[in-house]
């Protein structure tokens, strides 16, 4: 519009801008996860990831008769205050949450990138950088955006919030009665551990984290999923896996096992195939659903944080 004001013009630019967002670095994996830096208007950047869960089946006749299915992965904070030992993204401190916008626009550039038709419904899991719940209010936002049927139309069964443990945080958001699915990054049984693992549990220890997932409202027809990160010699063995049974009691509780990505610099090590299988065996012997999460993204920069940290040189 070349009929207005020159400083209406800079107030519009920088209040209403119509790309939030670009991509500063992307990496491919062989499996076909794609890892996207996205950097907003200030030059913070964040990380996003596309997961194909599955390929498109195609009939005698080469028609489609299932399409792909994605997951995406989103950030809600550049940085984080959790600071977690094994997460990378925590080595950078805390710098801003996202608004509730610069939270859609992932979701929306993720589809655009990738061709993915508007009207297409994928999975969101909110397990990118940053705490979700430390970032509540442009979280909801979000969601209720990406969710609307005039907007996105993603059901807010399809998006997962997961969450190092902010129990008044997972009350509250009980409360909302969003439709939502919940994720807990438990990774630890032990209060000890945990402290080392998550120093947040201080704050918010696994006795308050428990109280609150069993008063959160859950679809009859799903479960609440506990992730758990597992590092070799450190919450690997089966004696581990015998506590979280009983922590666990009471719970329509599905988890997933998750085997820790090496980063420069940290102390911890991946854990062997074999104890991963003995502490899954063992969870489903006493009827609990544990699935190991397929590693993906391993040839590029897969834990959160990677991608950042090189394209910053640090």
């Amino acid at each position: 519009m070349k009929n207005i004001p020159k400083e209406l013009k800079e107030t519009l630019s920088k209040k209403f801008p119509l790309d939030t967002i670009k991509v500063k670095n992307t990496e491919i994996s062989s499996d076909g996860t794609k890892k996207y830096l996205f950097e907003y208007h200030d030059n913070n950047s964040v990380e996003a990831v596309l997961l194909r869960m599955k390929e498109k089946e195609l009939n005698e006749e080469g028609q489609v008769i299932k399409s792909e299915k994605y997951t995406f992965c989103i950030s809600s904070q550049v940085g984080c205050k959790v600071g977690c030992s094994f997460c990378l993204t925590a080595k950078g401190g805390f710098i801003r949450n996202l608004s509730a916008g610069e939270i859609v626009a992932q979701v929306q550039y993720l589809k655009k990138l990738n061709e993915i038709p508007q009207n297409k419904s994928v999975n969101i899991v909110y397990m990118g950088m940053g705490e979700p719940l430390d970032n509540y209010e442009n979280l909801i936002k979000a969601i209720k955006i990406i969710s609307e049927l005039d907007g996105l139309a993603i059901s807010t069964k399809r998006q997962t919030i997961s969450t190092s443990g902010i129990s008044s945080k997972i009350s509250k958001l009980g409360n909302e009665n969003l439709g939502v699915q919940l994720a807990i990054s438990l990774h630890a049984v032990e209060d000890d551990l945990r402290d080392e693992l998550i120093p947040m549990n201080k704050a918010y220890n696994i006795e308050s984290i428990i109280e609150a997932v069993k008063k959160f409202p859950i679809d009859t027809r799903k479960k609440v999923l506990f992730e758990y990160l597992v590092i070799k010699d450190k919450n690997d063995s089966v004696a581990q896996a015998k506590k979280l049974v009983k922590l666990l009691h009471g719970i329509e509780a599905k988890v997933n096992l998750i085997y820790f990505n090496p980063f420069e610099g940290t102390t911890y090590k991946r854990p062997l195939e074999e104890d991963m299988k003995a502490f899954q065996n063992y969870l489903l012997s006493k009827k609990i659903i544990c699935t190991i999460r397929e590693s993906k993204g391993l040839d590029i920069s897969a834990a959160c944080g990677q991608l950042k940290k090189k394209e910053e040189g640090q």
